[in-house]
């Protein structure tokens, strides 16, 4: 398989996606790389690829803190807030399963995504 050719595809097709997104898509988008780059993180952990590991870990705080700096907290009041003390608590515990090598940390945060994507998704069919 053709990597360059698949990452390159993949490129232009989330940037297509982004382009016409609504603010919920937008957030589903960002969560699904997350979800996707979880999966990676904890693959290296129990590998014992750290480099790759500690790589994949920064990502999924970056996006983290993606989803956290969107929040407006002045219009989303205590569900912001909930979500940035989330978001927080997600970053603390990929950073701690980093430093412990803890496949069972990454698939506490993985499992918290889950069910918040969910919430996502039910929102963006109620706004159809």
């Amino acid at each position: 398989m053709n990597h360059e050719a698949y990452r390159s595809y993949h490129a232009v097709n989330l940037g297509s996606q982004v382009a016409h997104a609504s603010p919920v898509q937008l957030v589903l988008l960002l969560t699904d790389g997350l979800l996707e780059e979880l999966v990676r993180a904890r693959a290296h952990i129990e590998a014992h690829r750290y480099e790759l590991k500690a790589r994949s870990l920064d990502r999924c705080v970056d996006m983290l803190n993606g989803l956290s700096s969107a929040l407006d907290f002045e219009q989303g009041g205590e569900t912001c807030e909930n979500l940035g003390r989330l978001y927080d608590y997600c970053a603390d515990r990929l950073y701690r399963a980093g430093i412990d090598l803890d496949p069972s940390l990454v698939d506490e945060v993985t499992g918290l995504l889950t069910t918040l994507r969910r919430g996502w998704q039910g929102m963006h069919r109620r706004l159809g």
